[in-house]
């Protein structure tokens, strides 16, 4: 035991009193180990290894202080917000992590979230990043709209779909055929080909959702016939309509007839075609008549910057009118990306990448049984097409609300195909099943779930933010998950006002208080 009086370097307080006993001395007090005291509470500690030191200047170890050290955020791509964690930058989006930082093998994100928590708001930054870059930002079918003003101040293009302000005709190959028409030779042919594809698939979307159901296999084998013998009647320059079809399957040119094995009898004929017959009639004096069956107001820009189909004006009620407005705003879009493609690769015009929107995912999905296959082969090969998208909806009981067990796989794969998966706040429910698809651990699962809380009671009445407002959880396969934090500046607050609807409501003078949508 060593004592405070047999250390040379202690030198006793200046005010210590007088001993009775003697002389004056310091206290026999024990000096404490230079570990601490060893057992409970005595705060003893292991040896540690010096740490290296190294030699520099000013200018190189200038950095090093105050011994601040990287996260490993990834800051390829969009910034998209601080690190919830470390404060770190955060960037990312998929047509960076998939072609500069080769993070995710198909250029797609999947995003996922409680309504007014800012899915949107997120997607927008991301659109405006990738204008600057060069790529073109479509958003076909803005239900809001919320990407309308955005795409207007990137200089790109509105196109308006509804009931008096806007139509587009389904049958009519758009870019394609006209890119078909300019390239010419085997590839032209090959475009054309795809063109017919394309508006077959977006027919049989049309007749399923005024069935509810999907289409037999040879009523879609009638449609294609229909169509290959309207495409070669029609005269060039003119696109033909709804009711030019009609009129071919009622008249049963030979072509169409042998698809139906009617063996020369009108009864069989008639038999084979009558119900596809019927629901094309449907269709063109049923609500979908008035935005389909004429001509395509306004054709999509092949060299505008950004292009915004706006099917905002298309009532909430309106299922059937609002699912075929998006997958004819997908069709057209999707088609417009094959044929700038098609012309690069024929050395007639740069090339060019886009980046689709398709925001509301639930709303078609829900529309009518077979929509799933519909959306399923308009955006599978989105790599292969230089195409990079974002799907957004609310949770995953979206899928499972559909009516058979497979199209609830088939809308679950859209999750799974998904090269990131963002996540704003869920229930621990939906965050649970989630995590059995993408990967989620028990933190991560519980964090996300911490951001569906509702938001507290404001004390003076002013407007109370969710605690999970602008936070989202990035994850790519089975890394660990990146939370951030986002936070919009002003220019962004403007254009992407979602609370417009409510500004009269508002002081004339004061706080303009703008917040996330979805």
């Amino acid at each position: 035991m060593r004592y405070k009086d047999e250390d040379p370097d202690y030198r006793p307080p200046k005010d210590k009193k007088k001993s009775k006993s003697g002389p004056d001395r310091p206290s026999r007090e024990p000096l404490a180990p230079a570990r601490g005291w060893s057992g409970p509470g005595g705060g003893q500690v292991a040896n540690l290894d010096p740490p290296s030191m190294w030699r520099a200047t000013t200018v190189q170890a200038c950095g090093l202080w105050p011994f601040a050290a990287g996260s490993g955020a990834p800051m390829t791509g969009v910034p998209l917000g601080q690190h919830l964690y470390t404060g770190a930058t955060v960037c990312g989006d998929p047509m960076s992590w998939f072609t500069r930082a080769h993070y995710i093998s198909n250029p797609s994100l999947f995003m996922l979230g409680m309504p007014g928590l800012g899915k949107s708001t997120l997607v927008n930054r991301m659109l405006i990043g990738l204008a600057a870059t060069g790529v073109v930002p479509l958003v076909l079918g803005d239900l809001k709209p919320d990407y309308a003003d955005t795409v207007r101040a990137l200089g790109g293009q509105v196109i308006s779909i509804g009931r008096g302000v806007g139509g587009v005709n389904v049958l009519d190959p758009g870019a394609m055929g006209a890119a078909a028409r300019k390239i010419g030779g085997e590839a032209g042919r090959v475009l054309s080909a795809e063109t017919h594809g394309r508006v077959l698939n977006m027919v049989a979307a049309l007749v399923t959702i005024v069935r509810d159901r999907a289409m037999d296999d040879h009523e879609q084998s009638v449609l294609s016939a229909a169509l290959h013998h309207l495409r070669e009647r029609t005269p060039p320059g003119r696109a033909p309509l709804l009711p030019d079809l009609v009129r071919v399957i009622a008249e049963g040119p030979d072509r169409v007839r042998a698809v139906t094995l009617d063996r020369g009898e009108e009864t069989r004929y008639r038999d084979a075609v009558d119900p596809l017959h019927r629901s094309l009639l449907g269709i063109l004096d049923g609500p979908l008549g008035d935005t389909f069956a004429s001509e395509t107001s306004t054709r999509i820009d092949l060299g505008s910057p950004a292009v915004c189909m706006d099917i905002s004006r298309i009532g909430e009620a309106d299922t059937q009118l609002t699912a075929a407005a998006m997958l004819a705003a997908w069709s057209d879009g999707l088609g417009t990306v094959a044929a700038s493609h098609a012309l690069a690769d024929a050395g007639l015009t740069p090339r060019r990448w886009f980046f689709t929107v398709l925001d509301e995912l639930w709303r078609p999905l829900r529309a009518a049984s077979g929509i799933v296959d519909r959306i399923d082969a308009l955006t599978r090969l989105n790599r292969t097409l230089g195409l990079g998208d974002a799907k957004i909806t609310h949770t995953l009981k979206d899928a499972e609300a559909l009516g058979t067990d497979a199209d609830r796989v088939k809308a679950r794969g859209f999750v799974e195909r998904a090269g990131m998966v963002v996540v704003a706040g869920l229930p621990r429910q939906e965050m649970e099943e989630l995590g059995h698809i993408v990967g989620l651990s028990r933190r991560e699962i519980e964090l996300v779930s911490s951001w569906s809380s509702p938001p507290g009671w404001a004390a003076q009445g002013d407007r109370e933010e969710p605690p999970g407002r602008g936070r989202f959880l990035i994850k790519v396969g089975g890394r660990p998950g990146i939370p951030i934090q986002v936070a919009i500046t002003d220019t962004e607050r403007h254009l992407h006002d979602t609370n417009k609807r409510w500004a009269a409501n508002k002081p004339a003078e004061g706080s303009r208080q703008v917040g996330f949508s979805k």
